[in-house]
This record gives C-alpha cells, structure tokens and sequence, in this order.
C-alpha cells in the first residue's frame, strides 16, 4: 500500500499535506485573479481574454470541459461592490461568453451562479466570479459519488486551444451586444 493512500473500514484517504494551509485558512499574499490578468493569455495561466473591465479564463479545477469563469479586473468581493458600469460590463460578457460556448462546444446546457463567501463555496471569497459550466447529458455519473472521482474527457490546455480562437474576436462580439 502506499503512503499516500490508506483505508479503514473501506473508507479510502489521500494523503494531501499540502493543502494543510489551505484548511486553516492560511492564504497566499497575492490574489491569483489580480495577478492573472497582468500577464498576457496564454496555456499556462488559462486566460482566454481581458480588458479594463474583465477577464475570462479556464477553471484550473473543472468540473465539465469548457468550465470558465468571468471576473471583474476590481477586486470586489461582493456584486454590490460593483459600480454600475461594471456590473453592465460584466452582464454583456457573460451573454458573450454564452454565445461563444454555444459554438464550441456546443453544450446541451448551462449552469450559470457564482459563490459569495466562503461559507457560498467560494474558495477565493476576496475576489468576486461568474462559473459558466457547460453541461451534456451524462456527464455526471457515479465516480463523483462513489469513487470521489471526476473523469474529464480532455484536458484543460486541449480546451483552451479549441475556445482560444473564438477568444481572439470576442472583443468584436463584446461592441454588438
């Protein structure tokens, strides 16, 4: 057996020291979604599109193919924090980004929300987001339930080449709506 996984009882545990912090609350003195946004798209920071406003970037941790998330450039923790101007900003790119997922990959369906706190579930409450989950019949089964697995068809850097070019004119489609 190894020294990652054990079990009692059938109950199987992974081993993650590593998140040791994470569960105490310990935070890192950067906000990731302040930092992604300075730094140009590209495969390894999963940013999709920016501008003054917003940004659109890949889900580091999916839960479907195609998992985005929409976030305000202004750290805010809270949709009214928003101004006015924001909020209407982030409203037509959320409309966008739909429109672009319904080209590819062409999902049978949405969840759209977002988590506000971290007692919502969200686990960068500082800094306020749109999930924008694509959803196909089937894609959930039993792994989640009973294996406390998800199986992800591709990849996340295979995604992100597939959505980029539909990123490359999204400011275009950003001026009709």
């Amino acid at each position: 057996m190894s020294d990652h996984v054990g079990s009692k009882e059938g109950l199987k545990m992974l081993w993650a020291p590593w998140r040791l912090d994470y569960v105490k609350g310990v935070r890192a003195n950067h906000c990731p979604f302040c930092v992604a946004p300075s730094e140009e798209p590209s495969e390894e920071n999963l940013v999709l599109f920016k501008n003054d406003k917003f940004f659109v970037v890949l889900n580091k941790f999916p839960y479907n193919p195609g998992h985005l998330l929409v976030i305000p450039r202004r750290h805010v923790g809270l949709p009214t924090e928003l101004t006015s101007e924001e909020w209407s900003e982030l409203s037509r790119g959320l409309q966008c980004v739909l429109k672009v997922l319904n080209q590819n990959p062409s999902p049978q369906g949405f969840n759209l929300g977002m988590n506000i706190g971290s007692v919502g579930g969200a686990g960068i409450p500082e800094h306020l987001h749109w999930h924008i989950l694509p959803r196909w019949a089937g894609d959930t089964n039993f792994m989640p339930l009973l294996a406390e697995t998800k199986a992800l068809p591709v990849h996340n850097v295979t995604v992100y080449r597939q959505l980029k070019p539909f990123f490359e004119t999204f400011a275009d489609v950003l001026n009709r709506v």
